[in-house]
């Protein structure tokens, strides 16, 4: 479903471990946004969705919507440090347009 290169793997276990409060897991999500119609997101959950999809990859506990299952089917989540850019970026097959920076595509 989902991968993860070893540098976005670390960096998800790195501020998994580094929450100010205990987490369940990483929440990867779609919604609407970004420059290409809809738009990437991540965040630290707390507790789990009742209907959440769960999955362990790369040592890390990944929580997905059932709304944006089907969006992030096939994606694989980067983590960039570089001087240009620090952050994640999504390649998503699905997409038929995204924009630059990897943070948001049409479907």
């Amino acid at each position: 479903m989902i991968e993860l290169t070893p540098s976005a793997a670390k960096a998800m276990q790195r501020f998994i471990k580094g929450a100010e409060n205990p987490v369940v897991g990483l929440r990867i999500f779609v919604s609407g946004g970004g420059c290409s119609g809809l738009q990437y997101g991540l965040r630290l959950e707390q507790e789990k969705g009742e209907d959440d999809f769960e999955f362990d990859i790369s040592g890390c506990k990944l929580l997905v919507d059932p709304m944006s299952r089907p969006m992030l089917e096939g994606v694989t989540v980067d983590f960039i440090d570089s001087l240009t850019q620090t952050g994640f970026k999504f390649s998503n097959p699905n997409a038929s347009a995204s924009c630059a920076c990897g943070q948001s595509f049409s479907a």
